[in-house]
């Protein structure tokens, strides 16, 4: 029997990445998937492959989430599950952070998150129930330089899902969050090019599981967290990574020793000596 017969999933960003994974995965499984997303022909292409719904929504438009949940409830009378994945990734130092960059990355990444929890667990509610899941991301419990605006965002998620998983859980709501380590999409499709094979071959060999991850772990994942065999699971945050949280992402020196024994690999930016360090041994050469 398929684990969601009869469901009605949102999937925000359901036509790419893992958002096009979970879209297959869960209309295998039997639920009839409503793809949400800022490009509306996007949307209704790709829903139409699965006979589902699309329907445009920003979630940082208020007015539109509004909008959204009223043509789904007048097309399918309730809403079982929603994941959402709307986000983007950026890179700035703190002492390098303008408003211009600040503010749009937050802006989707936290509060579009909290608006999409606001209508989609308000409308399960009238339904008796259902599952709720937010995107964290590895970063969030792993700090790295230049992740402040999209990793300390995606860390806030988390806690957002336990306040959500408390002020809806005794409506039979539940709030969850994934946290997927690096894995291929076309947002990160820029760290896999051949230019960044020794960055990714140094995240791998700090992953337990030594292989990066693929998309339809995230769906695997998302499957467990919409069916009902999650149904005392709340407030909890899965992390989707071989087991990386275990280890330390990669550090300079990690780059610099790859480098040194895997040559084919080419040549990293981090693959050399950390500025800092040749500070150090500087000083130490004015002090002989």
């Amino acid at each position: 029997m398929n684990r969601l017969s009869g469901k009605i999933i949102v999937v925000v960003g359901g036509a790419t990445g893992f958002g096009l994974a979970c879209t297959k995965r869960f209309s295998e499984e039997g639920a009839t998937v409503v793809i949400a997303g800022r490009r509306a022909d996007l949307a209704n292409s790709v829903a139409k492959e699965f006979d589902g719904l699309g329907v445009q929504w920003d979630v940082t438009d208020f007015q539109q989430g509004e909008n959204v949940v009223s043509e789904i409830m007048a097309k399918y009378g309730k809403i079982d599950g929603a994941i959402n994945f709307a986000g983007y990734d950026d890179t700035s130092l703190i002492s390098e952070m303008t408003p211009e960059h600040l503010e749009p990355m937050v802006n989707v990444q936290f509060n579009g998150a909290i608006y999409f929890l606001r209508y989609m667990c308000n409308a399960m509610v009238k339904g008796g129930g259902g599952s709720a899941i937010l995107c964290s991301s590895l970063t969030a419990q792993s700090p790295a330089i230049g992740r402040v605006g999209y990793a300390g965002s995606k860390a806030g998620l988390e806690y957002v899902a336990k306040i959500a998983a408390v002020e809806y859980g005794n409506d039979q709501v539940r709030v969850n969050c994934i946290a997927p380590h690096v894995i291929e999409t076309d947002m990160t499709a820029e760290a896999f090019t051949e230019e960044n094979r020794l960055a990714i071959e140094a995240v791998r060999l700090q992953t337990p599981a030594k292989r990066m991850g693929h998309v339809d772990d995230v769906a695997n994942c998302a499957l467990y967290l919409v069916s009902d065999e999650s149904n005392y699971v709340n407030g909890e945050t899965i992390r989707i990574d071989g087991g990386a949280h275990t280890q330390k992402l990669p550090s300079d020196w990690d780059y610099a020793f790859l480098s040194i024994v895997r040559p084919d690999l080419g040549e990293h930016p981090r693959a050399a000596m950390p500025e800092w360090y040749q500070g150090e041994i500087d000083l130490s050469a004015e002090d002989e």
